[in-house]
């Protein structure tokens, strides 16, 4: 008997320890919040981003960044929000702390409101202090619409947002990009935008069972992703497919390839929304990084 309750003991004690690992908080560096934002160059950052082609259904013509379409994927459908400056629809009663932890850690507003990996914050928690700082300024100057976009649809257990705790510390490093030495400041520029504000990786990365990125085969591409089946846009399949960095730059600016087909669907409205707003030396740098050119 007594044996018996040593084991248990143990048992109880191991899943108290994973317990204790699987809900310990997550939290990356902290910011400098004191930064002056600026609207101009955040609504820059917004294109950056990606904001207004998942955060505006456009298909409807749905109201700027008042909440997009659905995202479909195996858990369910994400329904990207209001985030205008409305305060109660939107985002507007945010504070800029509030924003900076949902960007930078993956956490709303509230005691438990741990947000989706569909929103891609394990790409945006490598963003600068002043591209934070300058995108929220941006947001609270957007009109604000005061309807709120639906909810998310999600099977159980996946509409439990507290797991969602447990999945960033099994797959989330909340972390500020470093330039590698190494490599020219084009390369480096274009390291950041694909796997921080552009987020790249979080479609064209395939991911497991549990939506975590397999970081080890990134620009893979592969189905699981946040925009369904994507392409690979790895070095080898882009030389393949028949791009160089000038083709690359055109392809993202006009949503034409090499071969004269046309980018259409998701990426098509990333083209149109995002990238054919990029200066040409940000799309340079992100063709020089995929092509791991300089």
């Amino acid at each position: 008997m007594r044996r018996g309750y040593v084991v248990l003991a143990l048992v109880v004690l191991a899943g108290l320890g994973v317990a204790a690992w699987f809900f310990k908080p997550v939290e990356g560096p902290a910011r400098d919040l004191s930064l002056a934002g600026d609207v101009t160059r955040g609504e820059y950052v917004m294109r950056l981003g990606g904001c207004i082609a998942c955060h505006t259904d456009i298909a409807n013509d749905g109201a700027y960044l008042a909440g997009g379409a659905a995202i479909k994927t195996q858990f369910g459908d994400f329904t990207p929000p209001n985030i205008t400056s409305d305060p109660d629809a939107g985002i507007g009663s945010w504070t800029l702390a509030e924003f900076s932890d949902a960007m930078s850690n993956g956490k709303g507003p509230g005691m438990v409101e741990h947000l989706y990996p569909a929103f891609p914050y394990d790409n945006y928690t490598l963003m600068t202090d002043q591209d934070i700082v300058d995108l929220y300024a941006a947001l609270m100057a957007v009109e604000p619409v005061a309807t709120p976009a639906p909810g998310h649809r999600l099977s159980f257990p996946f509409n439990m947002r507290v797991l969602m705790l447990g999945w960033k510390n099994m797959f989330f490093t909340p972390e500020r990009f470093k330039s590698d030495p190494a490599r020219s400041p084009l390369w480096n520029r274009g390291n950041y935008l694909a796997n921080g504000p552009g987020h790249c990786t979080a479609c064209h990365t395939p991911r497991n069972a549990l939506g975590g990125r397999e970081d080890g085969r990134a620009f893979a591409g592969g189905e699981g992703t946040p925009g369904g089946r994507v392409p690979a846009i790895t070095k080898a399949r882009l030389v393949e497919e028949g791009y160089d960095r000038a083709a690359l730059v055109d392809a993202l600016k006009t949503g034409f390839t090499p071969g004269f087909n046309v980018l259409g669907g998701t990426m098509g409205e990333v083209i149109e929304e995002a990238t054919s707003h990029w200066t040409d030396n940000d799309l340079e740098a992100v063709a020089a990084y995929l092509l791991d050119e300089e």
